[in-house]
């Protein structure tokens, strides 16, 4: 009896050991874990569409091939400056309604047929993010994106031509610091 109860003890032991030590590295990093139910996430199967990968990427080429501003990049490094990891899908929330609206759907009459195809995907994105909300002080993350619409309205309609260009910097940013693998989170270090 006594093997009994410690062969049952230990496995619940060693649970509450785990649990505590997790409870301990949270309060190490300031409770900076992004909660599981977060609305800040995407699938990755919501980048494995038929096709979509391919249609993002060759939209962006040929962008690229009319852009003719070489020294700023629009999505990269930039915009996550300043901003916990945990909180990097929402700046792309934002930077992605802003494109929609801006530029993808006053800009889908060009880049025939992939604009057509691309612009829907990114649309679904974004309504699976709308519920998507930062609840502590986010003006690091408004400013960084302010900076982003002020950079493509200055740019003009060459703005709106990097902003389809850098597309694919877009979709593998997107599904990079949003996606849920299947082995756990992915929190893009």
């Amino acid at each position: 009896m006594a093997a009994l109860q410690k062969s049952v003890g230990s496995p619940l032991r060693d649970t509450l050991a785990t649990g505590c030590l997790l409870v301990m590295v949270l309060c190490a990093q300031g409770g900076a874990a992004a909660p599981i139910t977060s609305h800040c996430r995407l699938n990755e199967s919501d980048f494995q569409e038929p096709y979509i990968f391919n249609h993002t990427f060759t939209l962006a080429q040929e962008a690229s091939l009319a852009d003719n501003i070489t020294d700023v990049r629009l999505i990269g490094n930039k915009l996550f400056h300043g901003i916990h990891v945990t909180k990097r899908c929402y700046v792309l929330k934002q930077v992605l309604n802003f494109i929609l609206e801006e530029v993808l759907f006053p800009q889908s009459d060009k880049f025939h047929p992939y604009m057509g195809k691309v612009v829907p995907f990114f649309s679904r994105l974004s309504k699976k993010l709308s519920q998507c909300h930062v609840e502590s002080d986010n003006q690091h993350i408004q400013r960084n994106v302010q900076n982003l619409k002020n950079t493509v309205k200055k740019l003009g309609e060459s703005g709106e031509i990097k902003v389809i260009g850098e597309l694919n910097l877009l979709f593998t940013t997107l599904k990079r610091e949003c996606a849920q693998v299947d082995q756990g989170w992915k929190m893009g270090y």
